[in-house]
C-alpha cells in the first residue's frame, strides 16, 4: 500500500501569509520557512506583527478567500487521489483552510490550529504535534505503509528523508543544493510519476 504524503502551501496552493502580506502591505509576513527552519521562531514574529498592525482572523481569512490553487495543482491531485491514498501534511492552520478544501476537493489534511480572541485577534498557536509531518510518516510506515511524500521548505526535509521515497517540488535553489541526495521537480506530471510508479 502506498500512500503518498504532500506538503499544501507552496507545492498545491500559493504561500498564504505572502498573500496576506502583499494585500496589506507588511513586508514582513513575506517570510515563509523557505526564510527560517526554525517554525517557533516564524510563527512568533508573525504573531508578533499580527498584532502589532491589529491584523484579525477575518483579515487573513479574507485574503485566502482571494486565493486559488497553483495551476495544475487540482488535477494533479485529483489524479494522485485516483492513484494512491493521499494526504497533506501542513504547518498551516485549520481556521485557514474552509475555503481552499473545497477548491481542492476536500482532501485529508492534519494541521496545526490557532487561538482566536473573541475581537478575532489571533493570540497564539497550537501545534498538532511536535515535528508533526515527521510523525506522521513514521506513524505510517510502523503501519507498514510504503510513505511516498514531497515538499518544498525546510519545515518539509524531516517528512522527505523519513519517507520511503522523498522529493523536493519547486523548491528554492539553496535548499535543492544544499540536500542534492533529494530529487527535485518542478512539473506536476513528473511528481506524479515519482509518487505513484514502482
Amino acid at each position: 500500500m502506498i500512500t503518498a504524503c504532500l506538503d499544501l502551501e507552496g507545492v498545491l496552493i500559493p504561500e498564504i501569509w505572502q498573500n496576506v502580506a502583499r494585500l496589506t502591505g507588511i513586508e514582513e509576513l513575506m517570510l515563509t520557512t523557505r526564510d527560517i527552519p526554525d517554525y517557533d521562531e516564524l510563527m512568533a514574529r508573525r504573531l508578533r506583527v499580527l498584532a502589532k498592525h491589529r491584523i484579525t482572523i477575518h483579515d487573513v481569512q479574507r485574503a485566502i478567500a482571494t486565493m486559488d490553487p497553483l495551476p495544475g495543482a487540482v488535477e494533479f491531485l485529483r489524479e494522485l487521489r485516483r492513484r494512491v491514498q493521499t494526504i497533506i501534511l501542513s504547518d498551516t492552520f485549520v481556521d485557514f483552510m474552509p475555503s481552499f478544501l473545497a477548491k481542492l476537493d476536500y482532501p485529508t489534511l492534519f494541521c496545526n490550529s490557532l487561538e482566536i480572541a473573541k475581537d478575532g485577534s489571533v493570540t497564539a498557536y497550537r501545534l498538532r504535534q511536535p515535528n508533526g509531518k515527521f510523525e506522521a510518516v513514521r506513524a505510517f510506515k510502523l503501519l507498514n505503509v510504503e510513505v511516498r511524500a514531497a515538499g518544498d521548505s525546510f519545515n518539509d526535509l524531516a517528512m522527505l528523508i523519513e519517507a520511503d521515497r522523498g522529493a523536493l517540488f519547486l523548491a528554492p535553489a539553496a535548499i535543492q543544493e544544499q540536500y542534492p541526495e533529494l530529487p527535485a521537480f518542478h512539473e506536476y506530471d513528473d511528481l506524479l510519476h515519482f509518487l505513484t510508479t514502482e
